[in-house]
């Protein structure tokens, strides 16, 4: 495995990755699809470890039945992708960091 050069992280920083994660995923369901239109919406981020930390993401979207022709798959794909793309930048974000 090859060094990343990210630090250890925190408590502190692994619990503010997770939330930025699970904001990141529910703010991309609610920017399409309109909160009077989904029942349910549960968005799960689990970090493992400091170094190397486990980002694991769960997606879940249940919709009114006017939107049965939805693609809810593919939506929660993307929300669960919009989290890895938060996970990713925070943590380049604390490597530039680190370096100074």
């Amino acid at each position: 495995m090859a060094e990343t050069g990210i630090p250890q992280l925190t408590l502190e920083q692994v619990a503010e990755l997770c939330e930025g994660a699970e904001h990141a995923a529910r703010g991309y369901v609610l920017s399409k699809v309109s909160t009077n239109r989904v029942v349910t919406l549960d968005v799960t981020v689990d970090a493992e470890g400091t170094k190397p930390v486990t980002v694991n993401v769960d997606v879940t979207v249940v919709l009114s039945p006017i939107m049965k022709d939805f693609d809810v798959n593919t939506l929660t794909k993307e929300a669960t992708n919009q989290a890895f793309v938060y996970v990713e930048e925070y943590l380049r974000e604390l490597k530039c960091k680190s370096k100074k």
